[in-house]
């Protein structure tokens, strides 16, 4: 998920090449799964983790920031060099080292002019690759997770230098990469593309050869699939992640980065909108919200909704907010999904007669990821051959029947 939208959380709720030195060993193995935990929970995080650290292959605390002059800051309370580590923190590093799961703490960044200002400086970029590699190796981390999100086209090849440079500064200690989702050109526009159409921030050759786990953060997919979005057939289709999207972003990632590096990126949350009927076709979405799994089900509780799987393999409803009393509105599910409630109708049902009035009344769409949207991704990663799954976020908030996804070891 884009950083700007992980922060949102906090107000509502990587062709093989051959390694530069003796790295972390990438054998064949059973599928891992990584999680992060969120600095603005990190309570309920460790609460939700602890009991369940048999079932991942690392945790990655959601960590560390870097402030625009380069130095970082400790959002999570896990100690550097000059900074003592907080009791939550140091109890979940404990039991994960104990439980040998790798401990690879998440560095964040979402300032794309600050971060081509240092990167593109050669003496900042090597004191920031320094600084990284200094915390993984006093705090004793098994690795670094490397998440710079909002980078500018132009940052591209000085990002790349600072993944070499942090490469061999971290020695046999892991680098992971945390990545956009980059949508195949076919299903990203419609009839030929513009011309700054792969104009990228990232460049996967490099990241191939200079990160050990490549997490495609494969969510938050949203309006970008032109081709899911005629497939909906005019009903409102804003998918936290979509299946089909996801294995088209795999299959696209892997012909340049090696499958035994690449994480899918797994969602555990999801979206209120606004949806708005447009004057000839289609809708506008108006974020409200991020939320995790107990406010949709509970809302829809109180409204008598049933919510149902849609096309996209994860649940929604869609209702009309008021202030009144509901009598006489329903919310409904999905068109081609399975409703429940006796008194659903279809999406096009929902807005027969008014779709197209101005202005048009409000309507507001739920839309998240369950264990059984999860389990979908999953079974893709086997499918596909990749090395794992990352899940985003772990914080007791998603769905707690995740957890009976993962195999223990013993």
């Amino acid at each position: 998920m884009p950083l700007s939208t992980k922060i949102f959380f906090v107000g509502a709720l990587l062709l093989i090449s051959a390694p530069l030195e003796v790295h972390a060993a990438i054998k064949a193995a059973p599928l891992e799964v990584s999680g992060w935990l969120p600095y603005w929970r990190v309570a309920t995080s460790t609460a939700d983790v602890l009991p369940h650290l048999s079932s991942l292959t690392s945790v990655m605390p959601f960590g560390y920031t870097v402030r625009n002059d380069g130095t970082l800051f400790d959002a999570y309370g896990l100690g550097s060099p000059t900074s003592s580590t907080s009791p939550l923190a140091l109890a979940l590093i404990t039991a994960a080292k104990a439980a040998k799961v790798r401990v690879v703490p998440t560095v964040m960044w979402s300032n794309g002019a600050a971060i081509h200002a240092t990167l593109s400086n050669k003496a900042k970029r090597i004191a920031l690759e320094d600084r990284i590699a200094a915390l993984a190796k006093s705090q004793g981390f098994d690795g670094i997770d490397i998440d710079f999100e909002g980078k500018q086209a132009k940052t591209k090849p000085y990002f790349s230098l600072f993944l070499e440079g942090l490469y061999r500064r971290m020695g046999k200690k892991f680098v992971y990469c945390a990545i956009e989702a980059r949508t195949p050109l076919s299903s990203r526009y419609d009839g030929t593309p513009p011309p700054d159409a792969t104009t990228y921030a990232n460049d996967f050759v490099a990241i191939n050869k200079y990160c050990d786990r490549v997490e495609l953060m494969v969510y938050d997919q949203q309006t970008v699939d032109v081709r899911l979005n005629k497939a909906a057939n005019g009903a409102p289709y804003i998918p936290v992640s979509d299946v089909q999207w996801v294995e088209k972003v795999v299959n696209l990632a892997a012909k340049t980065i090696s499958k035994k590096k690449l994480m899918i990126g797994v969602a555990t949350y999801g979206y209120e909108w606004e949806v708005t009927p447009l004057s000839e076709s289609g809708y506008r979405y108006d974020l409200q919200w991020a939320f995790n799994p107990r406010y949709a089900l509970e809302l829809a509780a109180s409204l008598g909704i049933t919510p149902v799987r849609n096309s996209a393999g994860e649940m929604s409803f869609l209702y009309t907010p008021t202030t009144t009393p509901m009598e006489g509105r329903e919310a409904v599910p999905p068109q081609n999904s399975q409703p429940v409630a006796t008194t659903a109708i279809s999406y096009e049902g929902a807005f027969a007669g008014v779709t197209r009035l101005d202005p048009p009344p409000p309507q507001n769409i739920l839309w998240w990821s369950d264990a059984q949207a999860i389990a979908d991704k999953i079974a893709l990663a086997k499918k596909l051959g990749v090395r794992g799954v990352a899940i985003f976020k772990l914080d007791g908030g998603e769905d707690q029947a995740l957890w009976n996804l993962f195999p223990k070891r013993p």
